[in-house]
């Protein structure tokens, strides 16, 4: 009965809590990410305004088309996709912020019956 409790008093404290999303702060800016590619890290950047991100990594620029959702999901497409796969439009969701930075999520916005959903997860840095 006691471990009970202990649960029942563990579960009211953990439901109460909501997780920071001042997604308006996230909209635009200069933000700078890690990423990994073949077991190397690196740094990547991206510009963002209303409608365009500009993406910067390994010395290349590619621009896609942003289309807001609400304030916290948007979708990026691509301009000018040098696959197939690059055509597919990307569904971005912000899950949490901080002061200068925030954790997103994304996957494929279209699903595809003989493909299985890949969520991956990341952290943005505002550094303008």
């Amino acid at each position: 009965m006691r471990n009970f409790y202990s649960i029942f008093i563990l579960l009211i404290f953990t439901s109460c809590y909501n997780t920071e999303r001042n997604c308006a702060d996230f909209k635009t800016g200069t933000f700078q990410f890690n990423y990994i590619i073949d077991g190397v890290e690196k740094t990547g950047k991206f510009v963002r305004n209303d409608s365009l991100s500009i993406d910067y990594y390994d010395g290349k620029a590619d621009t896609s088309s942003v289309r807001w959702i609400n304030d916290c999901e948007f979708i990026l497409k691509k301009l000018n996709p040098n696959s197939l796969s690059e055509k597919e439009p990307i569904h971005m969701k912000i899950l949490s912020t901080t002061k200068d930075s925030y954790v997103f999520e994304y996957k494929h916005a279209i699903k595809k019956a003989n493909r299985d959903i890949h969520v991956e997860t990341g952290i943005a840095k505002k550094i303008d």
